[in-house]
């Protein structure tokens, strides 16, 4: 395996915010890997800032942060930020007022609410938004499809073909995105969530911050979070603790800036 650990103490000297995947990085199936609790606070202890951030669409803000809370990981001062989120300040900086139908969870459909996007159940949308929906409906498919071929935007919050589980891993966005491909021949216009770097330009305006190297993505994935580090011109750092193996990332295009078993391991560069 590359062994990608030179230099991470000197880098890490620059980061101030840690970008942190969720599943297959801190825990899996919702169980913390490891001492996960102990090594956020070291971090925080630091003074870095963490910025939970996550692909996965199909809770809104305040159940990841209710979740978070209950494993010991979220503490005051962290930062919840979603493909939802993302979604949600995208279609008001360029489509405010335009109808969204959502292929996604009550609860994400919520939260775009809440956060002033126009959501319509009819067949009249501007935008049809492809999330993580672990509420699927064979209706809810059909108008979605129905919705861009009437001529709606077709845009996704993220590609994740699966998300991490112990057992076997379940089908993510992406998987939906080959599906309706494979039925209608659409594809997304754009996909808001990593690897596309529409995450990170808006984290760097919301915390005013020039320099992209006081940011570290790191993820166990390398066509979604390690991607989108490199898209965003962010140090990025890969941990094996979740779909990545060592064979799968020997023969990768995709290079990390870091490699670390474990995220945990973070503390010995610190």
């Amino acid at each position: 395996m590359r062994k990608l650990d030179d230099g991470l103490k000197k880098a890490l000297e620059k980061v101030k915010y840690f970008l942190l995947d969720l599943d297959g990085t801190l825990y899996l199936d919702g169980v913390p890997i490891g001492d996960m609790a102990n090594t956020l606070n070291y971090i925080r202890s630091t003074g870095r800032k963490l910025i939970y951030l996550t692909n996965n669409s199909s809770k809104s803000t305040d159940k990841y942060v209710d979740r978070l809370t209950k494993i010991g990981f979220y503490k005051e001062g962290d930062l919840v930020y979603s493909s939802g989120t993302a979604s949600a300040e995208y279609f008001n900086r360029y489509y405010a007022g335009k109808k969204v139908f959502v292929l996604g969870t009550e609860s994400f459909k919520a939260e775009l609410i809440k956060n002033g996007v126009n959501v319509t159940e009819g067949l009249d949308a501007d935008i049809a938004l492809l999330a993580y929906d672990t509420e699927l409906t064979y209706k809810k498919l059909c108008d979605f499809v129905k919705n861009i071929h009437r001529g709606a935007k077709y845009i996704a919050t993220h590609p994740d073909n699966n998300c991490p589980a112990e057992e076997v891993y379940i089908p993510d966005a992406g998987s939906f995105i080959k599906m309706i491909e494979t039925s209608n021949g659409f594809t997304p216009e754009l996909i808001i969530g990593k690897p596309n770097s529409v995450m990170g330009k808006n984290l760097k305006v919301r915390f005013n911050e020039e320099d992209d190297k006081a940011f570290m993505m790191v993820g166990d994935r390398l066509y979604t979070d390690i991607a989108f580090g490199i898209n965003s011109n962010f140090y990025s750092m890969l941990v094996l603790s979740g779909e990545t193996t060592e064979d799968m990332l020997e023969t990768s295009p995709v290079n990390p800036s870091f490699i670390l078993e474990s995220f945990n391991d973070v503390k010995n560069y610190l």
